[in-house]
């Protein structure tokens, strides 16, 4: 009798490049709907949004909008390069109304970017669990199918601060980069609180300038598809260009 391969693992069986997965943890929360160009029609409300209170309008283009872009700008530059999109894998986990997985892993060549909405607060904490659980599964899904695989990124992307626990994360951060489980990496966009982000984030968390999130996507394809080329096992020898375009410490 043919040994049966589960359907989620199909993927896995037929592609034997090692893999270089990767984790988009994207804040969505209420705040990330701010206008920040194109200031649309008031429409004489306001809002409380994350303990702030905003002016409702329509139209503009708001910050979860550049986001968005910022997928798309991801997921095409990535499948230029034919190797890193058989081997770049990545998987987008939001946290606002509620942490959601919203793609599970998945070569760049298969990925679809998602349209984020955002609503609803920060639970960073609960999201950086799920990711850290979602690589760690990851991995072993890829030792079962018998794939070579480069330490897993964590990206997370924030403009505020957690409204859950996030001491328990943080240990686990810190863990998990102490055994070179993974690589956590933090972004700050205005009005994230960054001494959070120190408490949690080993590497010194970056400071989006602007509203780079495009520059920033690209930054992250560019270091994924440079990481893609290397030999698992060899990716700290590989030097990624500096943050310098789109982000200041």
């Amino acid at each position: 009798m043919a040994e049966q391969i589960p359907f989620s693992d199909v993927a896995l069986a037929t592609n034997p490049e090692p893999r270089c997965p990767c984790v988009l943890l994207i804040d969505t929360s209420g705040s990330m709907a701010e206008v920040v160009s194109g200031t649309g029609r008031d429409l004489g409300r306001t809002a409380q949004v994350d303990g702030k209170t905003y002016r409702v309008v329509s139209g503009g283009t708001t910050r979860i909008d550049l986001v968005n872009e910022g997928l798309r700008v991801y997921q095409a530059d990535v499948t230029n390069d034919p190797l890193a999109a058989q081997r770049v894998e990545v998987s987008v986990v939001t946290f606002g109304d509620t942490v959601r997985t919203v793609t599970p892993f998945v070569t760049t060549s298969q990925f679809t970017p998602p349209v984020l909405t955002a609503n609803g607060e920060t639970p960073m904490g609960a999201a950086i669990l799920k990711a850290i659980d979602a690589v760690t599964e990851r991995k072993r899904e890829y030792r079962q199918n018998g794939l070579h695989f480069y330490r897993p990124w964590i990206f997370l992307i924030t403009d505020g601060e957690p409204t859950d626990a996030w001491e328990a994360a943080a240990a686990r951060v810190r863990e998990g980069e102490e055994k070179k489980q993974f690589a956590f990496f933090a972004v700050g966009v205005e009005g994230a609180n960054m001494d959070r982000l120190k408490q949690i984030s080993v590497r010194q968390p970056l400071h989006l300038k602007g509203y780079s999130f495009k520059e920033m996507f690209l930054w992250l394809s560019q270091s994924q598809r440079s990481v893609s080329h290397s030999n698992p096992g060899q990716e700290e020898q590989v030097k990624l260009a500096p943050p310098a375009g789109w982000a200041s410490l």
